[in-house]
C-alpha cells in the first residue's frame, strides 16, 4: 500500500505542478520507438541501463535488488551477449548505472549504483562500484572497486547516477517529493566514506539520470517525463516520455541525439526517444559552469544554482495535492473493504 500510496501523491502532485511549456518542443509520440525488448529470462527488473562506451551496438542493464552483483550486456535485438559477476560487490539494493571512458586510456568504465534506500535511513552509508569495462563480450567475473558514500544532510533514497564526461564527476539524484542532485568529491576514496554534498534540485521522483556523450547536458526521468538540463542545472527541455509499466531507467544514445528508456518487468522494452534538435548535445559544447563549479558547500548557494526544487507556492500545491489524494486513497479503501 506503501508504493501506491506515493505513487498516487506523485501522479496528483504531478499534475498540480506541471511547469510551465519550455521555450523548446517536445517531439511528439510519433517520434517515438521501440528499439528491443530483453529477451533474457533472468532480466526480470531492469533497473539500470548504459550504452556501452567502447563495443558499438551493445547495452549494459542489471536487477534492481538481485541475488547477486550480475550485469548483462545485450545487442541491438534484446539478446544476451554476455552474463558479467561483480568480485567484491554486493547487490543490496542496485538502483542505476553510468557508463563513461578513463580519458587517459580511452577505456570504458562501468558504474553500478547501490543506492536505494526505501526507509530514507536503513543503511549507514550506501556503495557506488567501479568496473573497468571488459574488453571482450564473453561470461566472466571482474573485479569491482567500492566507493561508499553519505549525504552531507541526512540520508536519503535515490535512483539515478550520472558521471560528467569532461569532468569525471559523479553525482547521485535523490527520489523525493523535493528531490536534488549530490555532487561525490572530485577525488573518490576507498579509505574512507565519501561525502555527497547537494548542488541543484531535482524533479519530483526521480527514477534515473544521465550525461550526454559530451557533457554538454545531462537528462533527468520520473515516472512521467525527462527533463533535460545544461551542466549548470538550468533546464533545456522536457520531453515526452513513452508510457512504461514502471519507468527506471533512462541514457542517452551514442550521438547523443535521443534518449533511451526502460522499465522493470519480463521482456521489459527499451524505447528510443528523439530530443529537440536545438536542445541536442552541441559537437563542441560551449563552456558553461557545470554542478561541481556551481557547488559551494552551502545549502543556500547549491538552491539557488539550480531550478528543479520546490518553491514555497509549489509546497503548498502540494499540501492541497496530498490532501486531494488522501481522499481518494480512503474513498477506495471504503469501496474495497
Amino acid at each position: 500500500m506503501g508504493d501506491f500510496v506515493i505513487r498516487l501523491l506523485a501522479v496528483v502532485a504531478a499534475a498540480c505542478l506541471l511547469p510551465a511549456a519550455p521555450a523548446l518542443a517536445a517531439p511528439g509520440d510519433d517520434g517515438m520507438e521501440k528499439l528491443f525488448t530483453f529477451k533474457d529470462e533472468r532480466i526480470t527488473e531492469s533497473s539500470g541501463l548504459a550504452v556501452s562506451p567502447t563495443h558499438d551496438g551493445v547495452y549494459y542493464t542489471h536487477n534492481d535488488s538481485a541475488a547477486a552483483p550480475v550485469f548483462y550486456a545485450v545487442d541491438g535485438g534484446g539478446r544476451t551477449l554476455a552474463t558479467f559477476q561483480l568480485r567484491g560487490a554486493e547487490a543490496r539494493d542496485w538502483e542505476a548505472m553510468a557508463a563513461s571512458k578513463d580519458p587517459a586510456t580511452g577505456r570504458g568504465v562501468l558504474w553500478f549504483a547501490d543506492i536505494g534506500d526505501n526507509l530514507d535511513g536503513a543503511w549507514p552509508n550506501v556503495s557506488v562500484y567501479k568496473v573497468m569495462e571488459p574488453r571482450n563480450l564473453t561470461d566472466a567475473t571482474l573485479p569491482a572497486v567500492r566507493y561508499r558514500f553519505r549525504y552531507a544532510d541526512g540520508a536519503r533514497n535515490a535512483e539515478g547516477i550520472m558521471v560528467n564526461p569532461r569532468t569525471g564527476r559523479l553525482y547521485v539524484v535523490s527520489k523525493e517529493f523535493a528531490g536534488s542532485v549530490y555532487a561525490a568529491p572530485k577525488k573518490l576514496r576507498t579509505d574512507r566514506v565519501n561525502v555527497l554534498r547537494k548542488v541543484t534540485g531535482a524533479p519530483i521522483m526521480a527514477t534515473d539520470a544521465a550525461y550526454a556523450p559530451n557533457g554538454s547536458s545531462y537528462v533527468v526521468r520520473t515516472y512521467f517525463s525527462a527533463t533535460v538540463y545544461k551542466p549548470s542545472g538550468e533546464v533545456l527541455t522536457r520531453v515526452t516520455m513513452p508510457d512504461l509499466k514502471q519507468a527506471e531507467s533512462i541514457a542517452y544514445t551514442a550521438d547523443g541525439k535521443a534518449l533511451l528508456t526502460g522499465s522493470e518487468g519480463p521482456r521489459s522494452p527499451v524505447y528510443r526517444v528523439p530530443i529537440p534538435e536545438a536542445a541536442q548535445p552541441t559537437p563542441t559544447p560551449t563552456p558553461t559552469p557545470t554542478l561541481s563549479e556551481t557547488e559551494t558547500g552551502n545549502e543556500e548557494s547549491a538552491q539557488a544554482a539550480g531550478s528543479g526544487g520546490l518553491t514555497g507556492t509549489d509546497v503548498l500545491i502540494w499540501l492541497a495535492a496530498a490532501v486531494l489524494a488522501i481522499g481518494v486513497i480512503t474513498f477506495l479503501a471504503r469501496r474495497t473493504r
